[in-house]
């Protein structure tokens, strides 16, 4: 059997409009109009490539029964939510199973064949797949408790930057409190902010993402804070706190080089910021109190260039006001650390046909979205918090943020 990756497919099985068999997917620069599949662990692109036989309608319906990829459409086409559902697959039985050798690539050799066939032959089906909204983690019931908790307060108890958004008659891709929505049959992302209001002018990353998808949480770090040096200005663009609407994307559209998977605001015109209006290198509440010449409010902007990305192996803050994710690691859905530091490119460099590397626990995140999104959705809610908010709950507490961080930031 051949190797199996990005565009191929079973013989007879091309699509006979590739552009619009792309379209739901290539709708941001360098991809709008694009025949290829973008490879971005590759930084290359993927043509169509016919192999004999139904192997890849095969591979489909393994994916499916083995519960990585529920959303199936057998089509026989080796497409973006294949690629995603092989990476998982690979993921669980290299973290689960405790296979270390298995690199989630997402290329299907003779290595991911042999698991299969082990899978197939005992017809086992994976945790992720036998989890559900209706039949949730513990961990997720009280992170949905504390979503709706967080909801009731904030709209009751608006603090300095929320009066502000909710005085404003348009607020695009981000919501007012009163409108942020839970409902469990969405997908959530939860960003935990710490020490923004501390001066810096280059960033750690230090901050928390929460990904809460079928009934179960996925937890990984990055930063929440713009970088004045990423940045190159002193006046950086920071994301408000609160709920904003993301969907699937590309970032850095217009480089042929570096184009990869991210997210993006569902409104075009973008997200509501708060520029470092003083100058301190911080994000405080002074800065929605700075005026201009005239005397009138500096105030919230929307900008439609915060995106979520991936923020290399985690040395590096990459972020001039985007929320970035490490590669580096994650803890998975039984909270156990996942390390994919051996495979996960520390930046841009690793990532070509001969080092071989990944964008690691950047990747889990986005295939989990790909692949375990409930029918009809294709944005997210991503609601921003600071690290005080998890004091609403009992379940959390204040220090929490910090205690995961630790786990997380592995030597």
């Amino acid at each position: 059997m051949a190797t199996l990756f990005l565009g191929s497919y079973d013989t007879g099985k091309r699509p006979a409009d590739r552009t619009q068999f792309l379209k739901p997917y290539h709708m941001d620069g360098l991809l709008i109009g694009k025949v290829s599949f973008r490879d971005d662990d590759r930084t290359k692109w993927r043509s169509f490539r016919e192999t004999e036989g139904s192997e890849v309608l095969k591979l489909q319906q393994f994916l499916f029964k083995a519960g990585f990829m529920p959303r199936a459409s057998f089509d026989g086409v080796f497409g973006y939510v294949t690629q995603a559902a092989v990476r998982l697959f690979q993921e669980y039985v290299r973290t689960v199973e405790g296979m270390s050798q298995m690199v989630p690539d997402g290329i299907v050799g003779s290595g991911t064949l042999k698991q299969m066939k082990r899978w197939s032959d005992t017809g086992q089906v994976s945790t992720w797949g036998k989890m559900s909204i209706e039949n949730p983690s513990t961990q997720y019931s009280k992170w949905m408790t504390l979503l709706e908790k967080a909801k009731s307060h904030y709209t009751h108890n608006s603090g300095p930057i929320l009066k502000a958004l909710n005085a404003l008659s348009k607020t695009y891709a981000t919501k007012k409190p009163l409108d942020w929505d839970f409902s469990p049959n969405k997908i959530h992302l939860i960003g935990v902010r710490r020490a923004q209001t501390q001066s810096a002018e280059k960033r750690k990353n230090d901050d928390l993402f929460f990904l809460l998808i079928n009934g179960m949480v996925f937890t990984f770090w990055g930063s929440t804070d713009a970088s004045a040096k990423m940045a190159q200005r002193h006046d950086e663009a920071f994301l408000i706190e609160g709920q904003h609407e993301y969907r699937f994307g590309w970032h850095k559209i217009t480089n042929e080089r570096k184009i990869y998977r991210a997210l993006k605001p569902l409104d075009h015109r973008g997200v509501m910021i708060i520029r470092d209006w003083d100058g301190d290198n911080a994000y405080t509440n002074k800065d929605i109190k700075e005026k201009d010449a005239t005397g009138k409010l500096k105030g919230l902007r929307v900008n439609n260039s915060i995106n979520i990305h991936w923020s290399g192996i985690g040395g590096t803050n990459f972020s001039a006001g985007c929320q970035v994710i490490a590669g580096k690691s994650y803890l998975d859905h039984n909270n156990n650390l996942q390390d994919c530091s051996k495979f996960a490119s520390v930046s841009y460099s690793g990532l070509t046909q001969s080092k071989k590397k990944t964008k690691g626990a950047y990747n889990v995140f986005t295939d989990l979205i790909l692949c375990y999104a409930p029918k009809n959705v294709t944005s997210i809610r991503y609601t921003l918090g600071r690290e005080e908010s998890l004091g609403l709950s009992d379940n959390f507490g204040v220090s929490y943020a910090t205690d995961v961080l630790k786990k997380l930031q592995i030597s």
